[in-house]
């Protein structure tokens, strides 16, 4: 009959299907490759001379000089700002999963004068970039006489991390069913119980995101650092990087030792907390 559109068989849907997922397949290589490849080269540059890093274009140097890791580590200060970052990290992670969980399941749960209010406050704060509140800091660290302490500095980093971290796990605790917490209620279960044995729980995925998030930050973060800190011992580990960046000279192979030093912790904990990561995506935003 005419007009009548023509029958396709399994095969060519079968067909298409296999064409599609090689396409998207393709496409996500082609992204890990332009993700994966500069960490290759980086970590290739850290076993190279000085006089090979810019002719040697292969990946894996022949020969290999894995004394640039021993090198960097002495040179660059490692050990004592390694310890720094590991403890500023730790410290603002904590802090910001308590606060931000807290602040979120109430924001979620609880009904109060002002709350729509102080929770766009939050949301606008992550319009507003870092470096943009530095002036503010500095007076205000100054006048608590917070300037150049651990704890200027990590309450700083727990207040950037802090409207991000609200968001997402509100976002999530939206989503959590009433019925969970009245069953807790019933059971004499305080606001703050079911918070710690109900909320937390389920939160897992969403506090992986969190946690990965705000570590990324804390790790990376060195111009902060630069306006709250003037006893260089107390720096994070990105100042050891700076050793390494002359006036006249950049030292090359050491700086990308000492680089591929710096990521490698981050990387670990991601690799470590990937599937909770995907957990916590989906859980927020499928």
């Amino acid at each position: 009959m005419l007009g009548t559109p023509p029958i396709r068989s399994n095969g060519y849907y079968k067909a298409k299907r296999v064409t599609l997922n090689g396409v998207i397949h393709l496409f996500l290589i082609g992204v890990a490759i332009t993700c994966l490849y500069p960490l290759l080269w980086m970590a290739s540059s850290s076993l190279k001379t000085q006089q090979t890093i810019f002719t040697d274009i292969s990946l894996i140097p022949h020969p290999a000089h894995f004394e640039n890791y021993i090198h960097a580590w002495h040179t660059g200060g490692f050990g004592r700002y390694f310890l720094n970052s590991i403890f500023y990290t730790a410290s603002v992670v904590v802090g910001i999963l308590v606060v931000a969980s807290l602040a979120a399941y109430a924001f979620s749960r609880f009904r109060f004068r002002g709350r729509t209010v102080l929770f766009i406050m939050f949301m606008a704060a992550m319009m507003i970039p870092v470096p943009g509140s530095f002036v503010a800091l500095f007076v205000l660290l100054n006048k608590l006489h917070l300037r150049n302490t651990p704890l200027g500095y990590i309450l700083c980093m727990i207040n950037v991390g802090l409207p991000m971290s609200i968001f997402l796990l509100k976002t999530f605790f939206d989503t959590m069913p009433r019925e969970l917490e009245d069953a807790a209620r019933i059971d004499g279960c305080s606001k703050i119980g079911m918070w710690r044995h109900v909320a937390l729980p389920l939160a897992r995925p969403v506090l992986a995101v969190v946690v990965v998030f705000n570590a990324l930050n804390v790790w990376n973060e060195y111009l902060l650092a630069l306006i709250v800190f003037d006893d260089k011992n107390l720096m994070p580990l990105q100042r050891a990087l700076m050793v390494f960046r002359g006036e006249f000279l950049t030292n090359y192979p050491l700086l990308m030792a000492g680089l591929t030093i710096t990521a490698l912790p981050i990387i670990i904990v991601y690799l470590l907390m990937q599937k909770h990561i995907v957990r916590g995506v989906t859980a927020v935003f499928g």
